[in-house]
C-alpha cells in the first residue's frame, strides 16, 4: 500500500512494507507504513523533520496515524532501553522495584535530565508492573532484534 503525499506530512524517506514486520501483529496490523518526512505542524520559514505510522483502516487512512518528531523517537528509545537495562535486575527488588527510590536514572539532556521513575501514581502499579515485565520478557526476542540493529547501525555512524 502506497504512503499518501498529498496530505500535510510530507514523506521524504518511507518504509511502506511495514505491516509484514509490525511486531506481534505482523501481517495484521493497521499500522502499514513508516515515514520521515517534513512536519504537517510547519510554518512558513520553519522547517521540522517528524517520523510518522500510517495507520490505514483497510478502507481508508486512519486519523489515528501518529506523528513525532525526531527527538521524541530518539527520547522513547531511550526510554526503552532504560527500562530494558531496569528489568535485567528488577528481580532483585520484592516488587519489580526500590520502593524506596521509584527513580530509575536521571538522564542529562539539553542541560537538564529526563528523569526515568516507577510510576507511584499508578495506583495498581504492584499488579501493573508485573504485567509489563511479562510482557517485555514475552517481547525479548523483537525487542532484541531491533536493539541489536540499532547498535549496529549506530556503530556504523561513529556512535
Amino acid at each position: 500500500m502506497k504512503i499518501p503525499t498529498h496530505l500535510k506530512h510530507k514523506p521524504v524517506i518511507i518504509a511502506e512494507n511495514y505491516a509484514n514486520i509490525d511486531g506481534r501483529t505482523a501481517y495484521h496490523t493497521d499500522a502499514q507504513g513508516l515515514s520521515l518526512g517534513l512536519a504537517q505542524w510547519n510554518d512558513r520559514g520553519k522547517v521540522d523533520i517528524s517520523a510518522k505510522v500510517w495507520r490505514h483502516t483497510g478502507g481508508k487512512w486512519s486519523r489515528q496515524s501518529e506523528e513525532l518528531p525526531l527527538h521524541r523517537v530518539l527520547d522513547l528509545a531511550i526510554l526503552v532501553c532504560e527500562s530494558q537495562l531496569h528489568f535485567k535486575e528488577a528481580y532483585r527488588y520484592d516488587h519489580l522495584y526500590d520502593e524506596e527510590n521509584p527513580v530509575i536514572k536521571r538522564i542529562g539532556l539539553q542541560g537538564d535530565a529526563m528523569t526515568v521513575e516507577v510510576c507511584m501514581e499508578n495506583e495498581q502499579i504492584e499488579e501493573d508492573i508485573k504485567l509489563f515485565n511479562q510482557a517485555l520478557s514475552a517481547d525479548d526476542e523483537l525487542i532484541g532484534e531491533r536493539l541489536r540493529t540499532l547498535s549496529q547501525i549506530l556503530k556504523e555512524m561513529g556512535y
